[in-house]
């Protein structure tokens, strides 16, 4: 019933927040009556900070128009590269008419960016991709809103996420020849499995791939939100976290880890900090601080627009990755689009070259936790590793931002134009036999058309 409260309250507070939006400009405007009341200023800030508490925040979009390439501004345009009922593939195709800039261009790596599935939208990697739109043709998982999808397509499972990676990489290495992964946050997981099966298969790999404040080993210095998930059964996750999408969704029945809970999560976290930013807002708003105000907004308009997961998923991540350690202790089996399980053997990867990233101060993924990605990987030569830790750089601070831009991506771009310059030794060619075939099933789910069958699995007995 949690949700149907939850949605309940959201639209009874609709109209109060539409009213709060309209006073604030009412009493902002001097040329109307109310804006020449004693100060008028503070009760529009007033009631502009209600309307920004009370307001629902939809998907924001990357809104990502130009890019500065060479010294050239280029236009981009985003489409989707391919539908799945559960993500989208999206492309950030660049044009110029500038020969010297298109020869550039053409140049230039692939670059898939495998982005969260954890409550936001993949619009929070809006920076990374901006930014890496300068050197690289880039496309990102843009991860749906479980409640949008209808429950005729069936479940989402971890291993539907691992294998969309696989045929994400796929599709670019079909179009590109090679390509180069990066993964922020809870993707490095899930990438990693990909990579490390079709490495298993003899697939060709990605010349690289780069792993960013992610909890490859959530033994190593786990913080507020590891505990959670350590210190909790499964059981207690479906009695307490789970619920139905209501019927004024799409994907109404749907068992889903809602995103209002996820949020409430995300606050609870640091609650002091964002009191503070709001009552700054609301001191800049009467101070007419425009850049300040607009950067609040910026912020949380990202921050506060957050997405529902599938339950299954989301409880076989915190089985798998905060549990039970699948991956560090080598006993992960995934079930590939035929229905097999194949063991997930990081050893395997010899023919790409691996970066890790974390943040001094991440609060998310402690110290070390993605670095045990190296102590996995061992089929990779030492001379093909590297480890960045960005001082003073939190956990958004490693992929957005300052610290991103002028620390972090600089390394980034060098450690993928080094490897993409002089990639490993090539993988093998295709298998022939059961993992070849494998791989052709895979292949042939880069189709928009093509609709994978998704094994049901129990999961909360309520609701």
């Amino acid at each position: 019933m949690l949700y149907q409260i939850y949605e309940a309250q959201r639209s009874l507070m609709e109209p109060f927040a539409d009213f709060a939006k309209a006073a604030a400009k009412l009493y902002g405007n001097p040329l109307t009556p109310l804006g020449q009341a004693p100060m008028a200023q503070r009760i529009s800030a007033g009631y502009d900070l209600i309307y920004r508490l009370g307001k629902d925040y939809e998907k924001p979009e990357f809104g990502i128009k130009t890019v500065d390439v060479g010294g050239t501004e280029v236009a981009i345009h985003e489409r989707i590269e391919i539908q799945r009922p559960f993500c989208e593939l999206r492309r950030f195709k660049r044009f110029s008419d500038d020969p010297e800039t298109l020869r550039q261009m053409k140049a230039q790596p692939a670059v898939l960016v495998v982005a969260p599935l954890s409550g936001h939208y993949a619009t929070l990697l809006r920076d990374t991709v901006h930014t890496l739109l300068r050197n690289h043709k880039v496309y990102v998982t843009d991860w749906k809103n479980a409640r949008t999808v209808p429950l005729e397509q069936g479940n989402f499972h971890l291993h539907d996420y691992v294998n969309d990676v696989q045929s994400f990489i796929r599709h670019l290495q079909l179009t590109y020849g090679r390509c180069h992964v990066i993964s922020v946050c809870q993707p490095t997981v899930p990438v990693l499995a990909a990579v490390s099966l079709m490495a298993s298969r003899g697939e060709a790999t990605p010349i690289s791939m780069t792993m960013m404040g992610g909890p490859i080993d959530a033994r190593k210095s786990p913080t507020a939100v590891n505990n959670l998930a350590m210190n909790k059964s499964r059981e207690w996750f479906e009695s307490n976290v789970i619920y139905r999408v209501p019927t004024n969704f799409t994907g109404a029945g749907r068992l889903v880890y809602p995103g209002f809970l996820q949020h409430t999560g995300f606050v609870a976290m640091n609650p002091d900090r964002h009191m503070s930013s709001h009552y700054d807002y609301f001191k800049n708003l009467i101070r007419g601080d425009d850049v300040s105000t607009e950067a609040h907004r910026k912020f949380y308009d990202e921050y506060n627009a957050v997405l529902d997961m599938d339950a299954h998923y989301y409880l076989e991540t915190i089985e798998t990755v905060f549990q039970e350690f699948k991956l560090v202790k080598g006993t992960w089996d995934v079930a590939n689009p035929t229905g097999e399980l194949e063991r997930v053997r990081p050893a395997d990867i010899q023919h790409t070259a691996l970066l890790t990233v974390e943040g001094e101060l991440d609060d998310i993924s402690g110290s070390g936790q993605t670095r045990a990605a190296h102590d996995l990987c061992t089929g990779i030569p030492q001379a093909h590793k590297m480890h960045l830790e960005a001082q003073g750089a939190g956990h958004y601070g490693i992929f957005s931002g300052r610290r991103w831009r002028e620390v972090v991506y600089p390394q980034v771009s060098a450690f993928i134009a080094t490897h993409h310059a002089k990639p490993l030794m090539a993988a093998k060619a295709q298998p022939s036999g059961k993992a070849s075939a494998q791989a052709k099933t895979a292949l042939t789910e880069s189709k928009p058309a093509a609709k994978r069958p998704r094994a049901a699995a129990p999961v909360a007995r309520r609701r």
